[in-house]
């Protein structure tokens, strides 16, 4: 599952041996309304997966969602990129975005690129790498952002959940590793590193689910 309004696309450098790996991907839809809870969005990708014994992996908010789908069905692991864990993980400009709600401030409705969205203070480190999100950044739904940004800063997960392991960059701009506990650290990797640190990450994946 890609991070928030993304698409797949993010994952076509991810390479796993195609003799051991099946893999499916999966896209944002827009929710049947914004006051949607989470759960109820996770139920409707939960009935998508056919499979018995999947791993799950998500990137970002992308993580978030594939661990509240793991409450649903039976996994054999969740892998979860430059995401969260906890609530006790979200860093403290998010946090005061959720208390004061400035984050309803954002005209989601005149969006059309990541460089008009990235000027807001809490997603600048968006700014620099403005290309790069501009190519995989696919839905632009007033109501999906809108319905997102919320249920990303008001998640309410308090207990890591079984089977999740977590893949971080130490130099993610978005979710600072700092606030990150127990993970596997990607030198270098920031909050695109699922692109950028492709290979890496790659292989990782891989030494996790093969014997």
């Amino acid at each position: 599952m890609p991070g928030l309004a993304a698409s797949s696309k993010i994952f076509e450098y991810i390479k796993l041996p195609k003799e051991s790996f099946e893999c499916h991907y999966l896209e944002w839809s827009v929710p049947d309304s914004i006051d949607e809870s989470l759960g109820s969005y996770a139920k409707k990708y939960a009935l998508k997966i056919q499979h018995e014994q999947v791993v799950l992996i998500g990137v970002s908010f992308g993580g978030i969602l594939v661990q509240e789908i793991s409450k649903l069905i039976p996994v054999k692991r969740v892998i979860i990129i430059s995401s969260l864990r906890t609530i006790d993980e979200i860093p403290k400009r998010l946090k005061l975005l959720k208390y004061t709600r400035a984050y309803h401030l954002i005209p989601t409705r005149r969006i059309s690129r990541i460089d008009t969205f990235s000027k807001y203070d809490f997603l600048r480190p968006f700014k620099k790498k403005a290309e790069l999100y501009d190519k995989y950044f696919s839905i632009r739904n007033e109501i999906y952002l809108n319905w997102a940004l919320h249920n990303l800063l008001h998640w309410e997960n308090k207990e890591i959940m079984d089977k999740v392991i977590h893949i971080h960059g130490n130099k993610d701009e978005i979710l600072p590793i700092k606030h990150i506990d127990d993970c596997i650290s990607i030198e270098g990797g920031t909050h695109a590193m699922i692109i950028i640190k492709s290979k890496q990450i790659s292989k990782i994946i891989e030494n996790l689910l093969l014997p």
